[in-house]
């Protein structure tokens, strides 16, 4: 059985755990192999190398992007990455051999950059292809700086294992992203090793530019589609389960066994992702299951998501949401019967790069929740200008998500949990498919309706 596994920057900040957990567990060493890594930057690298993931906060691409002191920072990455060598000594890390190899991918990241810098100040390109370029070089470091101690871990370790460097930053090749993934994995035989993948993969399309931060799931996912993987298998450092354990507490958190990944497209959308969705159409389309497993719980089976998956019992299976989003209604009395007002908003949302995470309309409103971060894109303002009455209003949204809980009395019950905790829903969205039922609620209510709906619909489930 072949499985690709893709391991994220938090479990890789605690290689040990991952080395005894997940690569050795208690197999034998025979038992080793026909196994794929895919592993991301250590925790926090890519913060540095790019920006805040959260936060915002700029990175070593935002001093390139403003023409500013980036050798400085470049230097101070350095000093970073080998602090984060010495973490790893008492794992078999060759410190000497770590130190020497991440100078030198500093030190060529570099000279790449000084070479952009120079192309871009002679204003004969475009800048936005070079300073996604940049963006590209930069993010590329981290994961094939993670990969190359992995692969030294291991062989010091007596363990046989093989580096594929997805990033490129040893070749000049013109290949796609599927190309370079296809030709890497070419002639390995994965009965006989362990083999250790980058998370960046280097294509003509840039990853970065298709799919941002989501970039190293994406990976994972296209190399389990092209060595036509058993299994897919992301290891993180928490279940997935009814609720998030920090909010209700474990005892009333219950882990999920199975789901679909029309579940797991549903809570992507509100940002608890268990996989990016960009990541789990291919697999979806190949027939490929994909495994949620927590690092540090390594004999619990975890969650399977497969794709046709519905539960044999009509019920709520996991409750989440996000506290990190506004709510927009459009107010206009010319709206009521009119073709064509709704998808005029629309357009106006395409052209500012926004999406919203629910929308509803009655007569004369339409009102849409959108992410914090995009309401300053310059959205809200065209549509002041445009319609009669806005109203922008920072809100939560919270989803009882299941796949299968179409039978009556279940928004009933939801309902009622959040009256009975004094909630009041500002507005409310459920499809014909009913695999996703959300509320919208003042912000400060977020975390006590977490608490109320999965007591109410998920905690007395066996």
């Amino acid at each position: 059985m072949l499985t690709v596994e893709k391991i994220g920057g938090t479990s890789m900040s605690r290689f040990q755990d991952v080395l005894t957990n997940i690569i050795i567990g208690k197999r034998e060493r025979k038992d080793l192999f026909n196994r794929i890594f895919v592993v991301s930057a250590y925790n926090n690298v890519t913060n540095w190398l790019l920006e805040h993931k959260k936060t915002g906060e700029p990175g070593i691409y935002a001093r390139f992007a403003e023409q500013t002191d980036y050798h400085g920072p470049l230097e101070e990455l350095v000093e970073k990455l080998i602090g984060i060598n010495e973490t790893f000594a008492d794992s078999g890390l060759d410190l000497a051999a770590a130190e020497a190899y991440i100078r030198e991918r500093i030190s060529k990241t570099k000279l790449t950059l000084d070479s952009l810098a120079h192309v871009l100040s002679s204003g004969y390109l475009d800048r936005q292809s070079i300073l996604l370029a940049a963006r590209e070089i930069l993010a590329s470091v981290g994961e094939s700086h993670s990969a190359w101690n992995s692969v030294n871990i291991l062989h010091n370790n007596q363990i046989r294992a093989i580096l594929v460097d997805l990033s490129g930053a040893r070749d000049s090749q013109f290949l796609t992203i599927d190309e370079r993934v296809r030709k890497s994995f070419r002639g390995i035989d994965f009965s006989k090793t362990v083999t250790i993948a980058t998370g960046y993969a280097k294509g003509t399309e840039g990853i970065m530019r298709e799919f941002d931060r989501g970039y190293s799931e994406v990976t994972f996912s296209k190399v389990a589609v092209a060595v036509r993987a058993d299994e897919a298998v992301i290891h993180k450092e928490f279940h997935l389960s009814s609720a998030d354990p920090k909010i209700v507490g474990t005892d009333k958190s219950v882990v999920l066994n199975f789901t679909n990944y029309d579940v797991a497209d549903q809570l992507a959308d509100v940002g608890m992702e268990a996989i990016h969705p960009k990541a789990s159409k291919p697999l979806e389309n190949a027939g490929i299951n994909l495994r949620i497993k927590n690092t540090f719980e390594p004999d619990h089976p975890g969650t399977l998501i497969s794709k046709d998956y519905v539960g044999r019992e009509s019920r709520v299976e996991i409750i989440a949401g996000t506290d990190k989003v506004v709510i927009v209604e459009v107010y206009d009395p010319s709206m009521v019967g009119q073709v064509g007002f709704d998808m005029r908003i629309m357009e106006l949302f395409t052209r500012y790069n926004v999406s919203y995470v629910v929308k509803t309309t009655n007569a004369n409103s339409i009102s849409m929740v959108i992410w914090e971060k995009d309401k300053d894109k310059g959205l809200i303002k065209e549509l002041k200008e445009r319609y009669q009455s806005v109203t922008v209003k920072n809100v939560a949204v919270v989803c009882a998500i299941g796949t299968n809980f179409a039978k009556p009395g279940v928004l009933a019950k939801a309902a009622n949990a959040l009256a009975a905790n004094r909630i009041n829903v500002e507005c409310i969205s459920q499809s014909l498919r009913q695999t996703n039922m959300q509320f919208v609620i003042r912000r400060e209510a977020f975390e006590k309706a977490i608490i109320a709906l999965n007591d109410a619909l998920c905690v007395d489930r066996s």
